[in-house]
């Protein structure tokens, strides 16, 4: 097989601009417990170089370094607290109480809560940062609050106040989005030109259908989420997307609002067949992901990871405008040997 001609970063640009790369661009998610038995499979130490063994074009993440106010054990700057879940072959960190649960009106929020300070991050060190992977793209920068809103106010109350307490979301989503504005903004100023992509997330799908309305979604989340995007443009950077679950019918908004990347197409959920999309939306968006986590990768065969990762490139890859990657996190429950498949097949399939 002939030498590849372009680095990951030079690689990802080009899906980006519509333009040819030399082949399909690789990303990798991954919970800590499958990427350790990933690398005891492949006998090394190092994740960088499985990316390099396996071609991987993982982005390098960049952010701020938490120098405020002392944390207690187990809380986070918001003052949420978790605890470790076991699931038999790994754990999550699951939220364990509400810091905002008991608040009825936005002044009792006002006189009460702290909010957490945009100067308690450093972002001095990002440059020595990418100066480290100058082949890979950098990701930095984005917003995800309404999962941080749900956090605050425990899950089922944060859904009864979008009719209930609307005030109540729209205050605090407000102190969420210029949080994460003013990040973004520092992290951009550190190294100019440099971040290509900001994720811009929020999960808005279940299985079947949206987890919101349209109403509520244009509402709450898109003239915030476009303040974002306009922000991650005017910075020279692409927008990615990332949304759980079955999102056809709120994908138009985000095309118009300036998502450039969408991100991790669960194609087995209602309405989100692969050629739908590509037929729909494959001459405005870039498709990130789509390998599919729920059946593919834990419980297939190596013959259908393979199968699969051809059906990608040949339906959402056609023509350009993909980056294959699993459609989220690998799991620790699925064998290693699937996951080197995944990525030795892309290679093999669009390898120079």
């Amino acid at each position: 097989m002939a030498a590849e001609t372009m680095t990951s970063r030079e690689r990802w640009l080009a899906v980006l601009r519509g333009e040819k790369p030399d082949r399909i661009p690789t990303d990798y998610w991954a919970t800590p417990e499958a990427t350790e038995k990933l690398l005891a499979y492949l006998g090394l130490s190092d994740l960088d170089e499985a990316f390099k063994r396996l071609h991987v074009d993982r982005p390098v993440a960049v952010g701020g370094r938490y120098v405020g106010p002392e944390l207690r054990q187990g809380e986070s700057h918001f003052g949420i607290r978790s605890r470790k879940v076991d699931y038999g072959t790994g754990s999550y960190d699951e939220v364990s109480n509400a810091p905002l649960g008991e608040y009825e009106t936005v002044s009792e929020i006002e006189a009460d809560y702290r909010w957490p300070d945009p100067d308690w991050w450093e972002y001095a060190h990002i440059p020595d940062q990418a100066a480290q992977y100058p082949d890979r793209p950098i990701q930095g920068g984005g917003s995800e609050p309404l999962l941080t809103y749900k956090a605050l106010r425990g899950e089922e109350l944060a859904f009864m106040d979008l009719i209930l307490k609307p005030d109540i979301v729209h205050y605090c989503l407000d102190k969420l989005f210029d949080l994460c504005y003013k990040a973004t903004e520092r992290i951009y100023e550190q190294i100019p030109g440099q971040v290509m992509i900001s994720y811009v997330a929020e999960d808005l799908g279940s299985q079947e259908s949206l987890l919101y309305s349209p109403g509520q979604i244009r509402e709450f989340l898109l003239p915030r989420m476009k303040r974002m995007m306009d922000l991650v443009h005017d910075a020279g950077a692409y927008v990615f997307h990332h949304s759980d679950g079955a999102v056809h019918d709120v994908v138009p908004d985000m095309i118009e609002i300036g998502i450039d990347v969408l991100n991790p197409i669960q194609w087995r959920c209602q309405g989100m067949e692969r050629e739908g999309l590509k037929r729909d939306f494959g001459d405005k968006l870039v498709f990130h992901g789509a390998m599919d986590n729920q059946y593919t990768l834990p419980f297939g065969t190596i013959e259908e990871v393979r199968q699969e990762v051809m059906d990608n490139i040949a339906i959402l890859g056609a023509g350009g405008g993909y980056i294959l990657a699993p459609c989220h996190n690998i799991q620790s429950v699925g064998p290693p040997e699937n996951v080197v498949a995944m990525y030795e097949a892309a290679y093999e399939i669009t390898g120079p």
